[in-house]
């Protein structure tokens, strides 16, 4: 009878303590509230576990796979609510989650079945379900979904009665700002307040909010980050947003929200070496950043890909101090190593996380390296490819284009700079002419005919580019078999004397006129044109003795001494002014 009793308060004492250790759904939704995407999946997967039929648990799994930016698992997810519907197709939760999941990958006719089926099998009468498809459609950081789609569904959930739910509430707001409706937003997150004076998501969103329209709103949406932060010290999102905001402007604020993201974030934040690495090259701490590198990568087995890029950047901005310090064999040492590091850095990352600037910034480092350009090449289109705005697309043309011209290799800069052309809707006569002046350097005279042929249709009233396809004809020409170059220079004289200030285009028009005047002497052979136009030159410039050396030559002799060849073109300081 002892050992029986004995027994029961053993087994009494383990469920004790196995119960008081369980975790519930309410636990895992509060470590995915806090961004504890961790100890939020192994919440839900103890759930799963003991009951495999747990739709609620297989839903806020799937939830959790997909809710960070960093390591989103959409067919982990897919997997997960698949086998959940094949056991129980009529989940209303689920046929919600798959639908969240389609809309992530573009499928959005599918996505709206999934939904429509889900609001079906519940009646409409399901906050949660209501919930699940206002959030897959109202994410306002998400490019899929429905806005309007959000909001009636979201509104249907807060008019059930005794609703009460500040996250849902939340999730409207969100999906009022989605639609583009800041001031029913802003209403809205703070009638989630009104719910729960304690729900910091909220306060959060509202200075996100704000903090959407600009620096202008500074001091609102900074109020709203530390009134969440009073509200619940633990919510981690403020920390992160605050610390990636002060990275540029204040290291020191900086390294502060990231230190107190990492203590509300524990054991959860399993990037905490890499971050605290990276604050020392935010703190321009290059090499103790790469020390610190080292040690993260040697303290894991699997270490975190961006360890091999933040190496890689240490050493390239090390390389670019040094060359400015003029210590080029130290920089090219370090450019080396942050080739090296790059090399890892690629091979280790995920094709999908490589960023504009890795492809950029690999490419300049490899045009270091002479045999490297096509490489070069393919990283700086794959970085233009990747830009969606025109001016970074443009940025970064320019740099490598501006690297082939340091180096004196100006057919490549040219092809570099041709491409800008052809990506701005509205390109300035500075792009033009950079591209057709350095095929006109590398002497490729027949692309440079093309550039400045496109320079003369744009700008049909400016002489730099009727001079300098001119000179590209002459280049070609040299003989003066044709007269191309005669023609386009005779052009070039018409558009320059119709300048008001002809100042500033002196040497084009003197130059244009010197090979009219060469031409008509000895290829037409015609005393009296080229004569005319020595003195229309003169009265530019009255002066100019190789001018007066015409005149005396052709007047005695019938034709200049000089030999027919066309003159080259100065290499005017600055290019033709912008418009």
């Amino acid at each position: 009878m002892k050992n029986l009793k004995f027994t029961l308060i053993l087994l009494c004492s383990f469920l004790a303590v196995n119960f008081s250790s369980a975790q519930t759904i309410d636990d895992g939704k509060k470590f995915l509230y806090y961004e504890k995407y961790i100890s939020a999946k192994n919440a839900f997967q103890q759930l799963i576990a003991a009951n495999p039929a747990n739709e609620d648990a297989i839903y806020w799994l799937g939830q959790t796979l997909i809710a960070s930016d960093e390591d989103r698992d959409i067919e982990g997810a897919k997997a997960l609510y698949q086998k959940g519907l094949t056991a129980n197709p009529n989940s209303a939760i689920l046929n919600a989650g798959m639908g969240h999941l389609e809309l992530l990958e573009g499928k959005t006719q599918q996505a709206r079945n999934h939904f429509e089926t889900a609001l079906s099998l519940a009646g409409g009468k399901s906050i949660e379900v209501l919930d699940a498809v206002g959030f897959a459609n109202g994410d306002f950081d998400s490019k899929s979904g429905d806005a309007a789609y959000a909001i009636e569904k979201l509104t249907q959930a807060t008019n059930i009665k005794k609703f009460k739910d500040a996250r849902v509430m939340t999730d409207l707001g969100d999906a009022y700002r989605k639609a583009g409706d800041g001031g029913a937003a802003q209403r809205t997150y703070e009638a989630a307040l009104g719910l729960d004076a304690n729900y910091a998501r909220a306060k959060y969103r509202i200075g996100r909010l704000y903090q959407s329209q600009g620096r202008s709103q500074e001091g609102i949406y900074l109020q709203y980050y530390n009134d969440a932060i009073a509200l619940d010290p633990n919510y981690t999102p403020v920390y992160w947003t605050l610390h990636q905001y002060f990275y540029e402007t204040d290291v020191v604020k900086s390294a502060a929200y990231l230190d107190k993201y990492l203590k509300a974030k524990g054991s959860d934040e399993q990037n905490a070496c890499f971050l605290n690495a990276q604050m020392k090259f935010a703190q321009g701490l290059f090499n103790e950043a790469i020390t610190a590198s080292d040690a993260c990568l040697a303290a894991s087995t699997t270490p975190y890909p961006n360890i091999y890029g933040l190496k890689a950047y240490s050493y390239f901005r090390i390389a670019e101090d040094l060359a400015k310090k003029g210590d080029s064999t130290g920089a090219m040492a370090a450019y080396g190593n942050a080739k090296v590091a790059f090399d890892l850095y690629f091979q280790k990352q995920k094709p999908a996380k490589i960023g504009i600037t890795d492809y950029k910034t690999i490419g300049i480092i490899l045009l270091k390296f002479p045999g490297n350009e096509a490489l070069a090449g393919t990283y700086i289109d794959k970085a233009v490819e990747l830009d969606s705005t025109e001016a970074g697309k443009v940025a970064s043309l320019k740099s490598i284009a501006a690297l082939y011209e340091a180096r004196q290799m100006f057919a490549e800069a040219a092809d570099w700079n041709r491409k800008i052309i052809y990506i701005k809707a509205s390109p300035t006569k500075t792009d033009v002419y950079n591209a057709g002046i350095g095929y006109y350097r590398a002497k490729n005279y027949t692309a440079a005919v093309g550039v400045f042929d496109l320079y003369i249709q744009k700008f049909p009233d400016d002489i730099f580019g009727y001079y300098y396809k001119g000179g590209a004809q002459a280049g070609i020409d040299t003989s003066m078999v044709t007269d191309s170059a005669y023609v386009t220079y005779g052009k070039a004289v018409t558009v320059g004397e119709a300048y008001p200030d002809k100042s500033k285009i002196l040497s084009l028009l003197k130059g244009s006129y010197r090979y009219l005047i060469i031409y008509a002497a000895n290829k037409l052979k015609n005393k009296e044109l080229a004569l005319s136009y020595v003195d229309k030159a003169l009265l530019l410039d009255p002066a100019d003795a190789e001018l007066l050396g015409f005149k005396e030559s052709i007047s005695k002799m019938g034709a200049p001494r000089t030999p027919a060849a066309p003159p080259a073109p100065p290499k005017p300081p600055t290019p033709p002014k912008k418009n």
